[in-house]
C-alpha cells in the first residue's frame, strides 16, 4: 500500500488517538463492512463520532481499507463538510455569498481573523472560537451575516465584532469558574 505524509499544514498531526476512539471507527467500518464505496459516509461517520477527522484516525482508516493515506486526504479535503483539525466551542461561520460580499462580509472575515489572530478554517489554539466561511446560507436580505453557534447576526459590520466576541468570551471566563 502507498504511503503518504503529505499532511495539510493547517492540520495537527500530533493528535493522540485512545484505543477507544479506534475501536469506535472500526466500529463503523464493520458497519459499513469495510466497503470502500461507502468511503464518505464512513469518513461522516467517524467525524460524528469524534468530532473531526485526526490525522492518526485517517491512517488507521486507510490501513483498515487499503488504500492510500492520500487518497482519504484528497475526500476529506476535497468536501467542505470535513474537519481535520478539533472544533472550537464557539462556531463563528461568515457568509461569502454574493449578497454579502458586495455589502462588505470581505470586512467583516477580515476583523474576526484579525480579531482572534487566526484565518477562516482554523481553530483559535485554546480551541474557544473556530472561524468558518460559507458560499452562502440563503439570508441574503441580512448580509453581511455571520451565525455564531447556529445563531444568525445580520448586517453585520466589523464594528459589531468586538461586542459579540466579548459576549463569547464571557462564556469562556464562565467555564474556568
Amino acid at each position: 500500500m502507498p504511503s503518504s505524509s503529505a499532511v495539510p499544514d493547517s492540520v495537527e498531526p500530533e493528535v493522540v488517538v485512545t484505543e477507544e476512539d479506534l475501536a469506535r471507527v472500526d466500529e463503523i467500518l464493520k458497519l459499513h463492512q469495510h466497503d470502500r464505496s461507502e468511503m464518505v459516509a464512513i469518513l461522516l461517520g467517524v467525524q460524528d463520532a469524534l468530532g473531526y477527522l485526526p490525522v492518526p484516525v485517517l491512517k488507521h482508516l486507510a490501513e483498515r481499507l487499503e488504500v492510500s493515506p492520500i487518497s482519504l486526504f484528497g475526500i476529506v479535503t476535497f468536501y467542505t463538510s470535513f474537519q481535520l483539525n478539533p472544533p472550537g466551542r464557539h462556531k463563528c461561520t461568515v457568509c461569502m455569498g454574493t449578497a454579502c460580499h458586495v455589502r462588505g462580509a470581505v470586512n467583516v472575515l477580515k476583523e474576526f481573523e484579525r480579531r482572534l489572530d487566526i484565518p477562516a478554517g482554523s481553530t483559535t489554539p485554546d480551541r474557544h472560537f473556530q472561524l468558518e466561511t460559507v458560499n452562502c446560507v440563503g439570508a441574503c436580505a441580512m448580509g453581511p451575516l455571520v451565525i455564531v453557534d447556529d445563531e444568525y447576526h445580520g448586517n453585520i459590520t466589523p464594528t459589531k465584532i468586538p461586542r459579540l466576541l466579548r459576549r463569547l468570551e464571557r462564556d469562556k471566563a464562565e467555564d474556568v469558574t
